[in-house]
């Protein structure tokens, strides 16, 4: 997003307060239908000459001509650079270590203590954009650049002492962290406070937005209250890993489906993530998963 009106614009789409954004910040944010639905979620970093918006995989093109479609007068332009720019996330208890390794022992700003800042460093000989993230759970780093420089960075990222992680790595340990992601535990028929991201992407102090008279009378009128919420879920370490829709049951009654799930190498059990009914929420709450026995348990589990 580039122009000199592209914070105002977005403020009026976003749910989290984008006009407060100065170069090298950045939020949360999610944008919605005017029912309250969730057309994606993203990150919203602001770098001085331009907004980068991270979106969903395989969201760019659609979000690109949601947002173009309702630019008249404002001097906004809206690009899709997926083609052009890339990213490695670096994440785990050694992250800012191998980073400084990575960029020659060059220290890392103070200023990315931040969640969502943003700072240039070199790495490999290529400008890099570090951003400071949780997006996986745990602290960590995404590194955007150029999509040609992928592979140089990823070598000097190597010989720092990084390692490559699994998608199932990965997908245990923000299924551990209890951290929901688009296209799997949210959705196009998803309000955001069913998923629980009322703190991480919703302000309650800015002006309109699309959507926000859903979820103001559902916070203020309604105390908050849902139909449904995502909770954490916990099986017995004898039970399979459940797969995706499989239905939550307390007793008879069917008040849920799985969203996510894996095997937690923190707890020696499968966990999972799913939306059940908001009689069912409270952590220590017994259930049945495929008729497997499990329990509800408090976000994050480890």
């Amino acid at each position: 997003m580039r122009g000199a009106d592209r914070r105002a614009y977005l403020q009026g789409i976003l749910t989290n307060d984008i006009a407060a954004l100065r170069p090298g910040t950045g939020c949360y944010a999610a944008m919605l239908t005017a029912q309250g639905r969730m057309i994606a979620d993203m990150r919203v970093l602001e770098l001085g000459e331009e907004i980068l918006l991270d979106v969903p995989q395989g969201l760019g093109p659609s979000l690109r001509t949601h947002l173009d479609r309702f630019v008249f007068s404002e001097d906004v332009q809206v690009e899709d650079v997926t083609g052009t720019r890339a990213a490695i996330g670096l994440y785990g208890p050694r992250a800012l270590d191998v980073l400084t390794a990575a960029a020659g022992g060059e220290g890392v700003p103070s200023s990315l203590d931040a969640l969502y800042a943003t700072a240039p460093l070199r790495i490999a000989g290529v400008e890099v954009l570090v951003v400071r993230s949780d997006d996986i759970g745990v602290p960590g780093f995404d590194l955007v650049m150029d999509r040609t420089a992928i592979d140089a960075v990823t070598v000097a990222l190597a010989a720092a002492g990084a390692l490559e992680a699994s998608d199932t790595d990965v997908e245990a340990v923000r299924i551990e962290s209890g951290r929901p992601w688009f296209g799997a535990d949210m959705s196009t028929e998803t309000i955001p406070l069913e998923a629980g991201l009322e703190d991480r992407a919703i302000s309650r102090s800015k002006g309109c937005y699309v959507g926000q008279e859903v979820i103001v009378r559902v916070q203020d009128r309604g105390q908050g209250r849902v139909a449904r919420r995502l909770v954490g879920l916990t099986l017995d370490a004898s039970a399979a890993v459940p797969p995706r829709d499989a239905v939550i049951r307390s007793g008879d009654r069917e008040i849920g489906a799985v969203t996510s799930a894996a095997w937690s190498p923190s707890l020696s059990r499968p966990v999972a993530l799913g939306y059940v009914h908001r009689d069912f929420v409270e952590p220590g709450t017994p259930l049945t998963v495929n008729g497997e026995p499990a329990a509800v348990a408090a976000l994050p589990l480890v």
